[in-house]
C-alpha cells in the first residue's frame, strides 16, 4: 500500500473500552484516519478529545475500509456486525473486518463465511497484551485470514502490534490460538490467587511472598502482573473477573465440542464463577482471590485510600 493510499485509508474501531481506546488512539497517532464507535457518550467524547472522530452506531462506519471489532463477547460481535444497526451490510465490497474479540473458533469460522458471502474480507485477529500494550502499540495479534486480508490490514497491524502471528489462511485459527492463551491466562490468575491465599493463611507477609516468588521457579507473567493489584488492594478493572468467566466458558465449550477434557481450566472457571456470583464480576480479575477471603476469612491488603480513611 502506497503512502498516498495509507493517508486516505479510513479505519473504524467498534468498542472504545480499555483495549479499543488504546488501539484506536495508537492508530490515530500513526496517521490513520480513525473513527471510533461506542454506545458510551463519555468514551466517544474522550476519543474526539484525542483527535479522532466518533459515531454512536456501527452502521455509521460505512465509509471505512477497515473496521476493527474490539467488543466484549460473541453477542456483541453479532450485534455490531449483523444487527439492526450493524456495519457489515453498509460496507463497500472488498472492505475488511478485523475481528479482535475472543470468540469460539467455530464462531470465527462462521463469521468469516457470512462476511465473505457479502463480499467482505475478514481477519480473525484476537489481541493480547492488555490496556497498556494497546496504548503503546505493542499488542500481540494472533491472526488468520487470506494473504489479501493480511496485506490490506498491514497499516493497522504495523501501528497496533509488536508481533503479528500469521497462523493460517482462514478464520478460526487465530481464535483457536487465543483460546490456548486464555486457558493459560485464566488458570495462572486463579492459581496466583490460590497461592497468595495459602501463603497469607500460613502467616506469611504478602509482600515477601511476591518478592520471593517473582525470583523463583514458581513465577508466571500473570503472578508478577496481577499480584500487585492484590498487594495494593486495588481491584479497579483492567481485565474483569467476568471476562474470564466468559473466556473459560468458551474453553469448556470448545473442549466439549472436541471431546477433550479440560479439568484444570474447569477448576479455574469455577473460581471465577464463584467470584462473579459473590458480586465481584466487574472488579479486576485478581479479585478472584476474594473467594478465598469469603471461604476462609484471610485478611487481604486494603487499598491505601481505605487505610487512610480508617485512620
Amino acid at each position: 500500500m502506497s503512502q498516498h493510499d495509507q493517508l486516505s485509508l479510513q479505519v473504524g474501531v467498534i468498542g472504545l473500552g480499555a483495549m479499543g481506546m488504546g488501539t484506536a488512539s495508537v492508530l490515530l497517532q500513526h496517521g490513520l484516519n480513525v473513527t471510533g464507535c461506542d454506545i458510551s457518550t463519555e468514551a466517544r467524547d474522550d476519543f474526539v478529545a484525542a483527535g479522532g472522530r466518533s459515531v454512536a452506531t456501527p452502521s455509521e462506519l460505512a465509509h471505512c475500509h477497515i473496521v476493527l471489532v474490539v467488543v466484549v463477547n460473541d453477542l456483541q460481535v453479532e450485534q455490531v456486525l449483523f444487527g439492526e444497526q450493524g456495519v457489515a451490510s453498509q460496507l463497500a465490497p472488498g472492505s475488511l473486518i478485523m475481528q479482535c474479540a475472543t470468540v469460539a473458533p467455530s464462531q470465527a469460522k462462521q463469521l468469516g463465511e457470512r462476511l465473505s458471502a457479502q463480499g467482505l474480507m475478514m481477519l480473525d485477529a484476537p489481541i493480547s497484551g492488555g490496556a497498556a500494550k494497546a496504548k503503546s502499540g505493542e499488542l500481540s495479534v494472533m491472526a488468520s485470514g487470506t494473504p489479501e486480508a493480511f496485506s490490506f490490514a498491514q497499516p493497522a497491524l504495523d501501528a497496533m502490534a509488536a508481533k503479528v502471528y500469521q497462523l493460517g489462511d482462514a478464520p478460526g485459527v487465530g481464535s483457536s490460538m487465543k483460546l490456548v492463551n486464555q486457558l493459560l491466562a485464566g488458570v495462572h490468575i486463579a492459581t496466583a490467587a490460590e497461592a497468595m491465599a495459602l501463603g497469607i493463611r500460613m502467616g506469611l507477609d504478602p509482600e515477601v511472598i511476591y518478592d520471593v516468588i517473582t525470583h523463583s521457579a514458581g513465577n508466571s507473567w500473570m503472578f508478577e502482573n496481577r499480584v500487585p493489584h492484590i498487594l495494593r488492594g486495588d481491584y479497579t478493572p483492567l481485565s474483569a473477573v467476568d471476562i474470564f468467566v466468559k473466556d473459560l466458558n468458551i474453553v469448556h465449550q470448545t473442549g466439549r465440542e472436541l471431546a477433550l477434557a479440560t479439568p484444570v481450566a474447569s477448576s479455574a472457571l469455577q473460581q471465577f464463577t464463584a467470584a462473579s456470583g459473590a458480586g465481584f464480576g466487574r472488579e479486576d480479575d485478581s479479585a478472584v482471590i476474594k473467594v478465598y477471603q469469603r471461604l476462609s476469612g484471610i485478611a487481604l491488603p486494603e487499598a491505601a485510600n481505605d487505610a487512610q480513611g480508617a485512620e
